[in-house]
């Protein structure tokens, strides 16, 4: 696709990632780039930066109507979405321990990484194949092709977003909707380096797997990849040298990544 005089709505833009896209989007000549997050004060201060283009929007993902909402204001407004990136995220911590806050860590990971996605697409395909196609961008996670190491909600729904990514571009590949799924490793935002900074083992794994980008970086992979229409974007090149090793031989790939996640557990 095209993103010069696109129109695109991005949700978790208030900061890290989903602002960089936005960013992005406006250089390169985005008519409108609508950027929501639960935080409206956040995205209002990443909208004024892209300057008449820039809107803001207080959206929470996991609330169906409320994204429901957003996509017909901005359809109302601006008569297409070109492209929807679906960008929200978070961590958790939790492994196999048990009670109302795990459960609940669960809960909200399985909300925001996978239901978030899927309220979006039912809000927004309609539109996309009545007016003859469009673009879904769809924010996993290195994770969703190998694993995150002490995060399982983190791991297993990111897993569901990469499934749920290719089941859309198979589902609407005749009614020209395509999309891309984004999967990086570590990125310079506050959900690696907050918990890096904390000395947490899993986010040691991460950056001792390979660079930790910026949010600029990504961007720029994932403008190749939606201009390019490839499904897969892998800022980080290594991580497609990985899933191959993993679909090689799994118990060699479980292996290593248990001793790197060894490695860094007692190093740190």
């Amino acid at each position: 696709m095209q993103l010069k005089d696109a129109v695109v709505v991005i949700t978790g833009a208030g900061s890290g990632i989903g602002a960089g896209l936005g960013r992005r989007f406006a250089a390169e000549g985005a008519r409108a780039v609508v950027l929501a997050d639960r935080d409206l004060a956040a995205a209002r201060t990443v909208a004024a930066e892209l300057g008449g283009i820039g809107q803001a929007a207080q959206v929470d993902v996991t609330d169906e109507a409320a994204v429901s909402a957003l996509v017909t204001a901005v359809l109302a407004q601006h008569g297409r979405i070109d492209l929807f990136c679906s960008n929200a995220g978070l961590t958790t911590g939790v492994g196999l321990e048990a009670g109302a806050a795990a459960d609940a860590a669960w809960q909200r990971a399985w909300e925001v990484h996978v239901l978030a996605h899927v309220y979006a697409a039912r809000a927004v395909v309609p539109a996309m194949v009545e007016a003859g196609g469009g673009y879904l961008l769809n924010t996993a996670s290195a994770a969703g092709l190998l694993t995150a190491p002490g995060d399982a909600p983190y791991s297993v729904t990111k897993h569901a977003a990469v499934a749920f990514a290719e089941w859309l571009a198979v589902e609407y590949a005749d009614r020209n909707v395509r999309v891309s799924v984004l999967c990086p490793m570590g990125v310079a935002t506050p959900l690696l380096l907050d918990p890096l900074a904390a000395g947490s083992a899993a986010a040691r794994t991460v950056a001792d797997s390979g660079p930790i980008l910026d949010v600029e970086t990504v961007a720029e992979a994932v403008v190749a990849a939606v201009t390019s229409e490839a499904f897969l974007v892998l800022p980080h090149p290594e991580v497609g040298s990985f899933w191959a090793g993993k679909a090689a031989d799994v118990d060699r790939w479980l292996a290593g990544t248990a001793r790197l996640y060894e490695r860094s557990r007692h190093a740190h």
